[in-house]
């Protein structure tokens, strides 16, 4: 099967459309309409993947002293809302202005608020458009992450700037964010304790950038962020509220690679969004008989 997104931006391309009302090659909207979705299936992640990296990881960059809190046990980590980090606990840093999202980062950069410090290349503190009008949040980085320090960079990122792309947008219109800023070991799901710690980060973030929609990719997302316990085959296409903010939760990329199939629910799901923005979607076309 053609590859849903990457098809989808070159008729936008080709065509020199990239606005409401555009219209798209029949070939893709038929494509588009065409496969139903099937039940997520959690698969084995490949040899490499389920190898501990051999060598250790580089110590992490050098901070003051009194700038990092010191590591708690998993038991000791207080419930979500007493980690929250208020603005004046963000450690001084030289040439940065507190209350940014650059101090943000570089804060997350020094951050040993759980054990996940001690296994990280790189923290992930997000990147994009600082006035960005929608914002997408996923569960943690990855291995590609990890070494590079950026979100959404690896096969999964490629997907997700095609999403992006196939909404009119570009990725520097957006902003794009984690649960967990550094990677859990093996790519695990983050555990309650990590994501607690860590979360304060992102609502941050939220308050600074005060987006019109976020997008959740996942079921973890929504679960940290929303306190949902339902799974993503429920949430998604729903819209939801995080602090008057409309929330759109959909599959996350790396779920679609494993199942292309749900590309069509996807693309169902970021339509919505796009209505939100006052861009209209194209209407499918029927095939001749």
């Amino acid at each position: 099967m053609t590859e849903f997104f990457t098809q989808l931006i070159e008729a936008l391309e080709s065509e020199s459309l990239r606005r409401p009302g555009m219209k798209i090659a029949p070939e893709t909207l038929a494509e588009l309409n065409s496969s139903p979705v099937k039940e997520e299936v959690k698969q084995p992640l490949p040899q490499a993947e389920r190898t501990e990296r051999a060598a250790p990881a580089p110590a992490p960059v050098a901070a003051p002293v009194s700038a990092v809190p010191a590591v708690p046990a998993a038991a000791e980590i207080p419930p979500r809302a007493a980690v929250v980090p208020e603005p004046q606990e963000l450690p001084p840093q030289k040439n940065l202005v507190p209350g940014t999202l650059e101090h943000l980062a570089e804060t997350v950069r020094h951050c040993r608020r759980c054990p996940l410090w001690e296994t990280r290349l790189n923290a992930v503190p997000g990147e994009g458009n600082p006035h960005a009008r929608l914002m997408f949040i996923g569960e943690g980085p990855g291995a590609d992450e990890d070494r590079q320090g950026r979100p959404f960079v690896g096969a999964a990122g490629q997907l997700l700037d095609k999403m992006i792309l196939a909404m009119q947008f570009r990725r520097e219109d957006v902003y794009i964010a984690n649960i967990v800023k550094c990677r859990p070991p093996r790519n695990r799901t983050p555990m309650p304790e990590e994501a607690n710690a860590c979360i304060g980060y992102l609502e941050h973030q939220i308050r600074m950038i005060r987006p019109e929609v976020i997008v959740l990719l996942g079921a973890t997302a929504a679960h940290f962020l929303l306190q949902r316990e339902e799974g993503i085959m429920r949430l998604r296409g729903r819209w939801l509220e995080y602090d008057g903010i409309p929330v759109m939760p959909t599959f996350h990329p790396s779920f679609l690679l494993r199942q292309e199939s749900a590309k069509r629910e996807a693309w169902e799901d970021l339509k919505q969004v796009m209505r939100r923005f006052g861009i209209e979607p194209p209407a499918p076309r029927r095939r001749a008989q």
